[in-house]
């Protein structure tokens, strides 16, 4: 057994309905990996799921007004994330610390930063193309006992010159939770709506194929949502809230296709899995993971941007035969490959 110190968001809690793809993987992998009897302290957002034990991160204290007032003073939710990490990574390399290793699920810097203050090894999983705070973090790290995994190939290949170690471990879903469903439904498209994930653009090509289209999932832009995705409903596209994943299952399941419209290079896309999962095809942008996540059983793809291609996708993914898109699943995205792929790394660093 090996004791985890899982480092996840402060910024949002682990808890259904889930904030993000971000959260659903942590909750999931500190439940795996319990079920394979390690223990692991969870370290995470306010209003977590209390089923999960997270070590709340602290709040940012209260600040003079001399300190609210200086030019260098940033967005509140900037500094109250820095000082969530920076106390827990002071924590963590305290003598006595009683973990094992520290595997980073988050997307911070400081972890990555003053990885070399801790006595035990640390595992950082990429989980986005590099950012400047990240990459920087990552230059400058000097501990040996510092690894990276990430989640596809297209990410460890946008990372390999910073991180040219990067050990490939794919997310996972439980295969047996996302069950098939019977399909032949209104096609579906769930995520956060942002414009990074393109729901504006499924819409539209959802419009063009005629199929009509459901939305699922949170809006942490309102703005965004108000002005660009409000406008576009109606009729065949309807909006169907923010939803936990059980009530996914059976929304995605009852899809005929699952359409996937990443405007960034997605890493990897949990809703990818959760879908084939469920033996709904895939009808997507050839962006990012995509590509290495589907193949002709599985998916249809149209290049990056092109709604025109999109819309035929969505045609040609309805076809395509459901059994064999489970099996693809069974395959390729099960929570217990994920799972083995991180045991063998916690394995590695902490010999």
């Amino acid at each position: 057994m090996t004791h985890i110190a899982l480092v996840a968001s402060a910024r949002y809690p682990i808890r259904e309905p889930f904030p993000g793809g971000l959260e659903a993987h942590t909750w999931q992998l500190a439940t795996q990996l319990r079920a394979r009897g390690h223990e692991v302290t969870v370290f995470g957002g306010r209003g977590s799921d209390p089923a999960l034990g997270v070590r709340e991160l602290p709040d940012l204290p209260a600040l003079s007004e001399h300190a609210r007032r200086d030019v260098s003073m940033p967005a509140d939710w900037f500094l109250a994330e820095h000082h969530a990490y920076l106390t827990l990574m002071l924590e963590l390399a305290a003598p006595g610390a009683p973990y094992d290793l520290v595997h980073n699920n988050s997307l911070h810097y400081l972890p990555i930063a003053m990885s070399r203050t801790l006595d035990v090894a640390m595992l950082t999983t990429l989980h986005t193309p590099p950012t400047p705070w990240l990459e920087s973090a990552a230059r400058s790290r000097s501990c040996t006992r510092s690894r990276f995994a990430a989640v596809s190939r297209a990410t460890a290949e946008q990372w390999r010159p910073t991180v040219p170690d990067a050990t490939v471990v794919r997310n996972g879903v439980d295969t047996a939770f996302w069950s098939p469903g019977p399909g032949g439904g209104v096609p579906v498209w769930s995520g956060r709506i942002v414009p990074e994930k393109g729901p504006v653009e499924a819409i539209l090509a959802a419009r063009r194929a005629g199929t009509g289209l459901r939305l699922a999932g949170p809006c942490p832009d309102i703005r965004y949502f108000h002005e660009h995705v409000e406008p576009l409903l109606g009729g065949d596209v309807t909006y169907a809230g923010h939803l936990t994943h059980a009530e996914l299952v059976t929304l995605v399941g009852s899809a005929s296709v699952a359409v996937i419209s990443p405007c960034w290079d997605e890493p990897y896309g949990l809703v990818v899995a959760e879908a084939l999962a469920c033996g709904t095809p895939v009808a997507g942008f050839a962006r990012g993971a995509l590509p290495e996540l589907l193949d002709a059983s599985c998916g249809v793809l149209a290049p990056a941007g092109d709604v025109d291609g999109l819309a035929a996708a969505i045609t040609a993914a309805a076809g395509l035969d459901r059994g064999a898109v489970r099996r693809h699943a069974e395959a390729t995205c099960s929570i217990d490959s994920m799972i083995d792929g991180y045991e063998h790394l916690y394995q590695r660093l902490a010999a």
